[in-house]
């Protein structure tokens, strides 16, 4: 296999768009809902689609187009994208409706007392719900069927 174009390597070249598509959704998105351009959004985590989603499916399926479905890397691959993916929609979802939980305290708390606690809220926006995580896992096998004939050039 030759090197890639993008980061000397076809496979992460391949990962490195699918997890850019999905982030680049993100901002793209935000412009029409919150009608101002946060840049910033492709380097934040959370929302649709998830991006860890899209890159380990695309890592996963380029690693199955490039060495086979039955290689121990592909098994390998297919492990760690099911941990993430559960991870992005159990743990670190939970993690952001505790920080959320926590927000609405502190300014409860505030209110009444008067003090501030902490003054910078919380990321709530650290998971992903089931259907997020789903349309990630979509993008990255796509994505990675795309260049399937540059990934086994």
């Amino acid at each position: 296999m030759e090197k890639g174009i993008i980061l000397g390597n076809r496979i992460l070249d391949v990962v490195f768009i699918a997890w850019f598509i999905a982030q680049f959704y993100k901002v793209i998105i935000t412009i029409f809902i919150d009608k101002k351009l946060n840049i910033r959004r492709i380097f934040e985590t959370g929302g649709m689609p998830s991006s860890h989603s899209s890159t380990m499916a695309s890592l996963s399926t380029a690693i199955g187009i490039a060495h086979g479905t039955q290689s121990s890397i592909f098994a390998i691959a297919f492990v760690l994208a099911g941990v993430v993916m559960y991870d992005a929609a159990g743990i670190r979802r939970a993690a952001g409706k505790h920080a959320g939980l926590l927000n609405t305290l502190l300014d409860r708390f505030a209110a009444k007392v008067g003090e501030k606690l902490h003054d910078e809220k919380l990321k709530e926006l650290l998971g992903h719900s089931p259907m997020e995580v789903l349309v990630g896992a979509i993008l990255g096998v796509v994505v990675a069927f795309l260049f399937k004939g540059y990934i086994q050039a």
